[in-house]
């Protein structure tokens, strides 16, 4: 007999959300995911969005049930605020040692960074982003740029292994290497208690591939518009890869693993 599902962790645009596509949610994938939750599981989105983005876009796609809880820019966690006011907060002190994560390695990692973004500016048409005056993450001109771009950042990155970055298409966002979308899944699921054996998780590009490897959940998923990487390791981790896109392929990867 298959474990029960306590803990679904999926990803938003790719997975979930297609954009070019109508409808963009799967009908079935949302009622079975809902009657999932009406039996005692918990429904995390675990995104690049932040939470700001991830609620508009709630609104935007008309999505017809809410998750249980959000991990956001691939690392962070968010519970249903407790006491009014705003509807998410932070779940532990997870965020905060992140954040506190990211200052000091930015702060000992600048040499490398300077060199990266000198490669862009002089080898690349990739756009720079900015936080303040730290920098984020790049956006690219195409894929094909990107993977010339992350070739570079693994050799730079060599003498600075925890400065990392999270991948999706032509968007990159530098990164703790401890932090990404596995461990805040693992996070969420030691705080209310729901071991690796009882959860899914799905996505379809290289930033979902932490939540995917089966370090954090034993039923890894994917549709079948993600990209090769990504259903490679699923297959590896025994999990399920799916004959149909989007939400569809997520359904049947459910319907997989609850029956």
């Amino acid at each position: 007999m298959r474990p029960k599902i306590r803990l679904l962790s999926t990803d938003f645009d790719g997975t979930l959300v297609a954009h070019d596509e109508d409808p963009v949610l799967d009908p079935d994938c949302m009622q079975l995911i809902g009657q999932l939750q009406q039996t005692g599981a918990a429904w995390a989105i675990n995104t690049g969005r932040s939470v700001e983005l991830l609620e508009s876009g709630l609104l935007d796609f008309e999505f017809p049930i809410h998750p249980d809880f959000i991990l956001t820019s691939e690392r962070e966690v968010f519970r249903p605020a407790q006491n009014g006011g705003r509807k998410w907060e932070a779940f532990g002190d997870w965020n905060d040692r992140c954040a506190r994560a990211h200052v000091e390695l930015f702060m000992s990692a600048e040499p490398v960074l300077a060199e990266i973004v000198d490669f862009i500016n002089q080898n690349t048409n990739a756009r720079i982003l900015y936080l303040g005056e730290r920098v984020e993450g790049i956006v690219a001109q195409n894929e094909e740029e990107m993977d010339r771009i992350t070739r570079f950042i693994d050799k730079a990155r060599q003498r600075q292994p925890q400065f990392n970055y999270q991948r999706n298409t032509v968007y990159l966002r530098f990164c703790h290497a401890d932090y990404h979308k596995g461990a805040a899944l693992g996070e969420l699921a030691r705080l209310i208690q729901i071991p690796r054996e009882q959860i899914f998780a799905a996505g379809d590009h290289h930033n979902d591939l932490s939540m995917l490897d089966g370090r954090f959940a034993a039923m890894p998923a994917c549709p079948a518009n993600a990209i090769d990487e990504v259903k490679q390791a699923v297959r590896a981790a025994g999990g399920y890869v799916g004959i149909r896109e989007y939400g569809a392929g997520v359904y049947d990867a459910l319907l997989h693993f609850t029956k």
